[in-house]
């Protein structure tokens, strides 16, 4: 093993671990701001994020084994992993189509969306740069299994940019079903992830979560 794919195997692994950290952090500050707010997208936007942390450390597991042994099958506690990420993408969808339609039917607003707005504008950021670093790794170690983590999370910057229209379009309207229209827009991704982490659980296929 040359030094060039020591190091790319180091910085895989330095990326797995920051964006489990990311999550976490992102995750809770999202639901403070979502809960003392009362923006549902916000909410449900951080509950996301704490689920990717379950998968995230199926990814940091999947570095190792393949650095120490090659083999881009995955291991039976990834599978489980995987299988408990899609359940619980799931129940928060159950969770959000339901506190929705109560929302809508009680005519709920949020109070202010404008932390939705200043997160979604950082998640954005930030994951794009994780999509080019990862993309980028996964080339010089010609790891399909790598070059698919970064496909998928693509899908965490298409679920930012939901929240951060619904915020922006919210702060500019105070119209109290665009929150709603966010929501549902999270529980759709969600879905898909969950639909595809079970996909994933049951065959060697590697992610296609760019196409949801």
């Amino acid at each position: 093993m040359t030094e060039k794919v020591k190091k790319a195997y180091r910085l895989a692994f330095a990326l797995a671990i920051f964006t489990i950290a990311y999550n976490i952090i992102e995750g809770l500050v999202s639901i403070y701001f979502g809960v003392s707010d009362e923006s549902l997208t916000l909410f449900g936007f951080g509950v996301d994020s704490l689920i990717e942390v379950i998968s995230g450390i199926g990814i940091a597991l999947m570095i190792i084994r393949i650095r120490t042994s090659g083999a881009e099958h995955r291991s039976t506690f990834e599978k489980n992993a995987l299988r408990i990420t899609g359940i619980a993408f799931y129940i928060l969808v159950a969770g959000l189509l339901i506190s929705a339609g109560n929302n809508l039917f009680i005519g709920h607003k949020p109070e202010t969306t404008f932390w939705g707005v200043v997160i979604s504008a950082l998640s954005i950021v930030v994951m794009f740069i994780l999509v080019l670093i990862k993309l980028r790794v996964g080339k010089i170690l010609n790891s399909a299994a790598i070059i698919a983590d970064a496909h998928c999370t693509r899908v965490c910057i298409y679920m930012s940019v939901v929240l951060l229209l619904s915020s922006v379009i919210f702060e500019l309207t105070g119209i109290g079903w665009i929150d709603i229209i966010g929501t549902l827009g999270l529980a759709w991704f969600s879905f898909s992830e969950g639909r595809e982490c079970f996909e994933k659980a049951k065959t060697e296929t590697h992610c296609s979560c760019h196409k949801p």
